[in-house]
């Protein structure tokens, strides 16, 4: 039964919602539990991606069909389903290859997308910054380029709906040739961007200030801690992906230091790699940060399960060996036995709300701490008449010892890696 796909207009001014049926097999899931998990996860993707998820269906796989993902059996049962209930999007759980999507649109007479693809189409909509549109369209387009070959028609007339839009110009008219020609372009854009953000970093370094960065799950309330700590005005929505452009502001913590804190994009279970790529230069926020804020939503049933995803983005981009501080956040609706098992497998981390504001103090009181506790120790002597110095290493530093000794006053302190190169000439020994 053949269906009319859904216009551009209609979908992008929100008249039709595109009924989804939603397809996971588990493929590479340990059990069962997490394959509904990812599953369920899919479902709010598609949801915010502007689509509604009609049905679910998991079928477990060891191994994914080449042909159709799922067998040419499963499909047509699910053909079957997709024509009684209405359907008019399909959408994998799992990256499909370009011959088992084209597969399975033939198949399904409607249009098919995997999670790659869901995902890109939610960045798509939320970027608003020259730079974060640049990213998006340059991952949409690495992620599109394979799937050219044999789509046939559909090439000549725009699409509609969920995996055919983006910020830039459309993709679905223009020929391999100028698709590349596009992507160098882009890159070259980026290369550009790329360069104004380290030119801002470096900018940062030498305020010799320390910066953290949050991180966490998609949804877990960084901006909203973001705001709480710094009173800043940061967008917050309760939807995924909402915070696409990092965001950097001073935070007095509670010892008096100052410190720059960034907000940076949520992370996802398989967060798609042409996005990892895309945005590698706004992630270098959290590579050159001296800790991470690593918030979670401690009333997430996957809270845990969303903190090891979160651990392998960090180690795609290599920055799984900045110290890591876990903030355990909307503790005000969390069930009391949750908190205490994520306590119990995370001693080190701290409950919070960021909503109330219960426990942001003791969090700041132990972002200082840790700060301190990241800097070298150093030995200096410092002449009498430099008492200016001396005053410095205790508003810069933490000072742990401090003698009058023949010569001068001889200091041992703690001094962050950026303010250290001023004190260099009273430096007597200095370790990490």
């Amino acid at each position: 039964m053949a269906r009319r796909r859904l216009t551009a207009t209609e979908v992008d001014l929100g008249v039709v919602r595109q009924r989804a049926l939603l397809v996971g097999t588990g493929i590479g899931t340990r059990d069962v539990e997490a394959a509904e998990a990812s599953l369920e996860e899919l479902a709010l993707l598609t949801d915010t991606a502007g689509a509604e998820p009609v049905e679910l269906v998991l079928q477990r796989r060891d191994l994914p069909d080449p042909a159709t993902y799922i067998g040419s059996g499963k499909a047509r049962e699910l053909q079957d389903l997709a024509d009684a209930l209405d359907i008019d999007l399909v959408v994998f759980d799992d990256e499909l290859t370009p011959a088992q999507q084209r597969n399975l649109e033939r198949l399904f007479n409607v249009d098919v997308v995997d999670r790659v693809a869901l995902i890109l189409d939610i960045f798509a909509q939320h970027a608003r910054s020259q730079e974060g549109m640049v990213q998006v369209e340059l991952a949409q387009l690495r992620y599109r380029l394979p799937r050219l070959r044999g789509r046939g028609n559909q090439l000549s007339q725009q699409g509609a709906g969920i995996g055919t839009r983006g910020p830039g110009e459309t993709l679905l008219e223009v020929d391999r040739r100028r698709i590349l020609s596009r992507v160098s372009k882009l890159e070259r854009d980026l290369d550009r961007l790329a360069k104004n953000r380290d030119t801002q970093r470096k900018g940062r370094r030498r305020s010799a200030l320390s910066t953290l960065a949050l991180v966490g799950y998609t949804n877990a309330g960084k901006s909203t801690l973001l705001n709480r700590m710094t009173g800043a005005d940061v967008l917050v929505e309760d939807r995924l992906f909402s915070t696409l452009d990092p965001t950097t502001r001073r935070l007095r913590l509670s010892g008096g230091e100052t410190v720059l804190v960034s907000d940076t994009v949520g992370f996802v279970q398989r967060l798609p790699h042409q996005l990892v790529e895309s945005f590698r230069s706004t992630l270098e926020e959290v590579v050159d940060a001296d800790l991470l804020l690593h918030v979670v939503d401690a009333g997430s049933p996957d809270a845990e399960q969303q903190i090891v995803a979160v651990h392998a983005v960090l180690r795609e981009i290599g920055a799984d060996a900045v110290p890591e501080l876990l903030v355990l956040n909307k503790g005000d609706v969390a069930a009391p036995g949750d908190v205490k098992a994520l306590l119990g497998a995370h001693p080190d981390a701290v409950v919070v709300s960021a909503i109330t504001g219960e426990g942001v103090t003791v969090l700041l009181d132990t972002i200082g701490a840790r700060i301190r506790a990241l800097a070298p120790i150093v030995e200096l002597l410092v002449p009498y008449e430099r008492g200016d110095v001396v005053a410095a290493l205790h508003r810069e530093g933490e000072v742990l010892v401090e003698v009058h000794a023949e010569g001068g006053t001889r200091v041992r302190a703690r001094i962050p890696g950026v303010t250290l190169p001023r004190f260099d000439d009273f430096i007597v020994t200095h370790r990490p």
